[in-house]
């Protein structure tokens, strides 16, 4: 009768029930609109991106908004990932900037549009093109002049 009821005593401590609380997860954010993709919804906005980026020195970001009628050049596979970012790390240097302001903007060719851009660095100001182009609804900086920023591009 003892074995029965140390036996019993054993198996109601083993079927003891508790309760464990598991925090629930973190919400996932609702997405938004335009977050990830690449391009922009327009020439101006690619532009604001890519200067953007270009000040922040974001590599990733400028990839994103860099690109032609097929693109970002990240996806391309025309080039490496790293002659890609040499590439920005370059523009970068050039295009670095306190400000910048839009001179003008103009239809060119293939559809791509033309924006003449001031770049303010310190007391340096020097002007730009920058070709824009679009790749199905989103538009990229397909390239940027860099003859008129010569100078800067080789000032530490």
């Amino acid at each position: 009768m003892r074995k029965l009821l140390l036996v019993g005593l054993l198996f109601a401590g083993a079927c003891k029930s508790r309760t464990v609380e598991i925090p629930a997860p973190a919400p996932t954010p609702a997405p938004v609109a335009g977050l990830g993709l690449a391009g922009a919804a327009s020439p101006r906005l690619a532009l604001d991106a890519f200067l953007g980026a270009v000040r922040a020195q974001d590599l990733q970001a400028m990839s994103g908004v860099w690109g032609d009628k097929n693109g970002p050049v990240r996806d391309a596979k025309v080039m490496t990932r790293e002659d890609m970012e040499q590439r920005e790390l370059y523009l970068i240097r050039c295009l670095k900037h306190d400000s910048f302001r839009v001179l003008g903007d103009s239809p060119a060719v293939d559809g791509e549009r033309l924006m003449r851009v001031e770049l303010v660095r310190g007391t340096v100001v020097r002007s730009t093109d920058f070709s824009m182009a679009r790749s199905g609804d989103r538009w990229f900086v397909r390239n940027a002049a860099l003859d008129p920023l010569k100078d800067l591009c080789t000032a530490k």
